[in-house]
C-alpha cells in the first residue's frame, strides 16, 4: 500500500514525489507511461557524446530564489544566458526583437528614428506584447509595429499554434514581447542556467530515497486498478482522466527531426528561428548549452503539428476563451473529487515554463498535502 500514487515523472510529479517522501516520511509510487523519468525535460548522451534535449531545449530560469535554492540541493549549474536569432529577410536578428534587431534590418537613418519613437513611448527596459504596440495610433509606430508582427509574430506563430497570434490567449502572445533594450539575451530572469549533468540526473537525484519508487511503460488507465494507494497526484491531461465526456482539450505537439554534422559547430547560438522560411520553426544546437568538445554536433529541426491521441505528445495547450472554458468545466469536476490533486501543465491545462511548475509543486505541497 502507497500512501500517495503520483501519476507522471516530470518536475510536477517528481518535486511533490521529493517533498512528501523527505519531509513526510511517506511511501510514494511514481508512474510514467514513457520508459524515462524527466518528463519532457529528459536529456541524454547521443551517439557522439553530446547531451541531447528529447523534447526541444530547456533552459531554466527563474526570479525565484526559493525554487532556484529548491533545486540547486540536487544540481550544481552550468552558467548559461539563452540568446536565439531569427531569421529575417535573410539575416540572423536578436530575439526578443529589441532595439539592437532593428540596428540589423533597417538603414541607420531609419532604424535610429524607430528607436528614438519607441524610447519616447514606452522608456528604455520596457517589454510589449505584440498586440499592444500594434494597438499604436502614431503612422511611424504603427509601421514598424506591423514589420515586427508580420516579420517576428504572424508566421512563427502560424506555424507553432496553427493560429494567428490575435486567436490566441493574451497570455500566449505576450511570453516573447518586443523589448525596448540592446540586451539580447532570451531572459532576464535572475537565475539562469542548465543543471551541471543534465536534467535526467537532476531528476535521479530529485527521487533518490527509500520512499519513492518508480514504475515506467506503466500507464494510468491500464495499471490504477492493480495498485493500492490512499491519496492520488495526478499531472496528466485533465480531459484524459474524465475519459474526455466533454470533449477533447487542444494541445499542440511536436516533432524534432535529429541530424548530426561532421563540424564542430552548426550555429552561431544554440537556436535559430525561422519565422517565415520552412516548415520548421527553430533549429538547436545542443552543443553550446554544455559547451561540450566534440568535433561533430547534432542538432534538432523543429515541426509543430497537431496532437493525436496515440501517435505523439501533448505539449502546449492551446489556451483561447473556448478552450478555456472547456477546461473550466473539468476543472469543476476535479473540485469535486477527494484525495486527488491535478497539477502540472497538462492537468491544469495551463503553459507553465519549468520554474513555474517547480514553484505550484513546491506550493501544493504546503497548502493541501502538509498542512
Amino acid at each position: 500500500m502507497y500512501d500517495y500514487l503520483i501519476v507522471g515523472g516530470g518536475f510536477a510529479g517528481c518535486v511533490i514525489a521529493e517533498r512528501i517522501a523527505s519531509q513526510l516520511g511517506k511511501k510514494v509510487l511514481i508512474i510514467d507511461r514513457r520508459n524515462h523519468i524527466a518528463g519532457n525535460a529528459h536529456d541524454y548522451y547521443d551517439n557522439n557524446g553530446i547531451l541531447i534535449h528529447k523534447y526541444g531545449p530547456h533552459i531554466f530560469h527563474t526570479s525565484s530564489k526559493k525554487v532556484w535554492d529548491y533545486l540547486s540541493n540536487f544540481t550544481e549549474w552550468i552558467p548559461y544566458e539563452h540568446t536565439v536569432m531569427a531569421v529575417v529577410n535573410g539575416k540572423k536578428v536578436p530575439v526578443p526583437f529589441n532595439l539592437n534587431s532593428i540596428e540589423q534590418v533597417f538603414p541607420k537613418k531609419i532604424a535610429s528614428k524607430y528607436q528614438a519613437l519607441l524610447l519616447e513611448k514606452y522608456g528604455y527596459g520596457l517589454k510589449i506584447p505584440i498586440l499592444k504596440l500594434l494597438e499604436n495610433k502614431q503612422e511611424d509606430l504603427k509601421v514598424i509595429a506591423d514589420f515586427i508582427y508580420q516579420n517576428i509574430f504572424y508566421g512563427y506563430t502560424l506555424k507553432q499554434w496553427g493560429l494567428k497570434p490575435e486567436e490566441l490567449d493574451f497570455s500566449v502572445t505576450s511570453r516573447v514581447p518586443v523589448f525596448i533594450s540592446h540586451d539580447n539575451r532570451y531572459f532576464q530572469d535572475t537565475y539562469q542556467g542548465i543543471p551541471e549533468k543534465g536534467y535526467t540526473e537532476l531528476f535521479n537525484k530529485l527521487i533518490k530515497n527509500k520512499n519513492i519508487e518508480v514504475l515506467l511503460n506503466t500507464d494510468y488507465k491500464i495499471n490504477s486498478s492493480s495498485i493500492k494507494f490512499n491519496k492520488l497526484i495526478y499531472t496528466g491531461p485533465i480531459d484524459e482522466y474524465f475519459d474526455y465526456k466533454f470533449g477533447k482539450l487542444p494541445y499542440r505537439s511536436l516533432h524534432f527531426d535529429f541530424k548530426t554534422f561532421k563540424k564542430e559547430w552548426f550555429q552561431e547560438v544554440a537556436q535559430v528561428n525561422y519565422p517565415n522560411d520552412f516548415d520548421y520553426t527553430r533549429i538547436t544546437e545542443f552543443k553550446h548549452f554544455h559547451r561540450q568538445k566534440t568535433k561533430a554536433t547534432t542538432v534538432a529541426f523543429e515541426f509543430p503539428q497537431e496532437f493525436e491521441l496515440g501517435k505523439n505528445e501533448p505539449y502546449y495547450p492551446i489556451q483561447n476563451v473556448s478552450n478555456n472554458d472547456l477546461y473550466n468545466r473539468y476543472k469543476k469536476e476535479s473540485e469535486k473529487l477527494k484525495n486527488t490533486i491535478f497539477v502540472g501543465r497538462l492537468a491544469e491545462y495551463k503553459y507553465y515554463n519549468m520554474d513555474q511548475i517547480v514553484g505550484v509543486a513546491l506550493m501544493k505541497f504546503d497548502k493541501e498535502i502538509a498542512k
